[in-house]
């Protein structure tokens, strides 16, 4: 086994046993809870060790990103997320790239990319990402403006409204990230029952942190640096 191969098969044998302890803990089973593999600055070979250790989502951050793999990749039968923010003008790319776009925060983008998918002939699965930690840096609806714009995406035909997505503040003490992940939550219920819709997907926590969120209802965990080890930092 090449050495990129045995590193992601034994971080993903630890990931897989601390997803299993933590939804134990939780009184859920384990195969409710999706790990999203984020392969962002990963190259192919990554993704395609990943996926023949079993894995079958993954995490892109940009559409350019993910066109420059996707060639090679092609032949994988693997659900593809775009959980980075999106800009408006590549809203087509991404309908035509993707299979979910988990990182909707608006509804001039949740409009593009209805137009987009109409001309797919395909019905695109979005998450809303909500931001809660108050970070200039982080994208997001804001909370206030979150059931506006689920309404709006549920009268769109060609979005299929799966569920709220967020990025919370980082601490090293991640006690201290529970609260963001206990507010999701609710708010998916309140937004559900408002819009009379089931939304099934909560997706939250990531390498650090995703065990509290698997504690807190987490369907799905994004982890990359965990499952890939240590990104290259650009000079």
């Amino acid at each position: 086994m090449a050495p990129q191969n045995t590193l992601v098969a034994s971080n993903l044998a630890e990931i897989r046993e601390r997803i299993a302890r933590s939804a134990a803990r939780a009184g859920r089973a384990t195969e409710d809870i999706t790990l999203v593999a984020v392969s962002k600055t990963f190259p192919s070979e990554a993704i395609r060790s990943a996926y023949e250790l079993g894995l079958r989502h993954f995490g892109e951050n940009r559409v350019q990103e993910w066109e420059s793999k996707q060639a090679a990749l092609a032949d994988l039968a693997a659900t593809w997320h775009l959980i980075g923010h999106l800009q408006s003008n590549k809203a087509r790319r991404a309908a035509n790239l993707f299979d979910s776009v988990d990182s909707v925060d608006s509804v001039a983008l949740a409009q593009k990319l209805d137009a987009a998918a109409a001309s797919e002939a395909k019905r695109l699965k979005v998450l809303i990402e909500v931001h809660l930690g108050g970070e200039e840096t982080k994208s997001g609806v804001p909370e206030a403006d979150l059931p506006q714009l689920a309404e709006s995406i549920a009268r769109l035909p060609h979005l299929e409204l799966l569920g709220l997505m967020t990025i919370p503040p980082y601490f090293d003490d991640t006690e201290r990230v529970r609260p963001y992940f206990q507010r999701l939550r609710a708010l998916r219920d309140q937004v559900g029952a408002q819009i009379k819709m089931p939304l099934s997907v909560l997706s939250m926590g990531m390498s650090h942190d995703f065990e509290i969120a698997i504690e807190e209802g987490a369907t799905e965990v994004r982890v990359g640096t965990a499952l890939f080890g240590e990104r290259t930092k650009k000079a």
